[in-house]
């Protein structure tokens, strides 16, 4: 590790998309040459598949970052079928479909106390 590299301030950035906004995402942020590593993971309300992606970037370049986010994942609404018990005599759930609008992409950024790469 240079000297160069302890004074250049790092920041970790977490993007947790939608597993169809991750392809378009990941070449994104590649063509604009940053780093990336890529996670399957599960989204806990509504067990949809997502891709997690990690990038360890400059301080000063974590703006371009999440423009590159926000340019790259998109909203949508699904229609989602929540078993829900029925107040009516002999009746023990409805299906009523319920639209709900999920985010294009939840982000985290975090200070990097320390990076290498090996």
């Amino acid at each position: 590790m240079t000297d160069e590299t302890n004074k250049t301030e790092m920041k970790l950035v977490y993007s947790i998309v939608h597993d169809e906004d991750s392809p378009r995402l990941l070449s994104e942020l590649n063509n604009h040459n940053f780093s990336v590593t890529k996670l399957n993971s599960t989204g806990g309300f509504l067990r949809s598949g997502n891709t997690t992606l990690i990038t360890v970037v400059p301080a000063d370049k974590v703006k371009q970052v999440l423009d590159i986010i926000r340019k790259n994942s998109s909203t949508r609404s699904v229609a989602i079928n929540p078993n829900v018990a029925s107040a009516l005599p002999g009746a023990t759930y409805l299906p009523m479909p319920v639209e709900v609008t999920l985010s294009g992409a939840t982000v985290f950024v975090t200070p990097v106390e320390y990076f290498e790469k090996m």
